[in-house]
């Protein structure tokens, strides 16, 4: 069994790639009103502070800073997919079981890095809203709508135009494979 070790660090920022199993589901964004629904109940119940956060239809990237001697992330994520998952099933969404009989929507783990400074945050913030345009999905970061890229512009850390054409990142920086 691999032995995961994560970073529990009071108050702290942390980046997140969270991922269906099925890497060709469109889930996340034909469903995003579900998905904000279960964000906002875990967060009412466990505060945290979303910095970024970009959905893309079949994974999602955030930045969440947690309150003050809290470090319990990974109960919020169990809550943000557990209470999708259920609200999809409730709605009718064909949903498979496993062996188990818990459902086969969610990958079981979830990509975390504790932001470390400014220029951690500054790059991963890029990252998060670079990444529709990364994947293919539109060819400027203002054109994703699920992204809190639009919040950025409005406040003037991002012109509109930013993200267009090529832009290279590490992606051993953020958990993802390099091709």
């Amino acid at each position: 069994m691999v032995n995961f070790r994560r970073n529990f660090a009071p108050a702290a920022t942390y980046f997140f790639t969270v991922t269906l199993r099925n890497r060709r589901s469109p889930v996340l964004t034909d469903h995003i009103d579900l998905l904000g629904r279960s964000f906002r109940d875990v967060r009412a119940k466990y505060p945290f502070d979303t910095k970024a956060i970009v959905v893309l239809p079949d994974h999602l990237h955030a930045l969440w800073t947690l309150p003050d001697g809290d470090t319990d992330y990974p109960r919020r994520w169990q809550g943000v997919k557990s209470r999708f998952t259920r609200a999809l099933a409730k709605a009718g969404v064909p949903l498979t079981k496993d062996e188990r009989g818990e459902y086969r929507l969610w990958q079981r783990r979830f990509w975390e890095h504790t932001i470390v400074d400014e220029r951690d945050l500054q790059s991963h913030l890029d990252y998060i809203h670079y990444n529709p345009v990364k994947h293919g999905l539109v060819g400027r970061a203002a054109d994703w709508p699920h992204s809190s890229f639009h919040r950025y512009a409005q406040a003037g850390w991002f012109d509109e135009n930013w993200g267009v054409g090529p832009k290279t990142f590490d992606n051993r920086e953020f958990g993802e494979p390099v091709a």
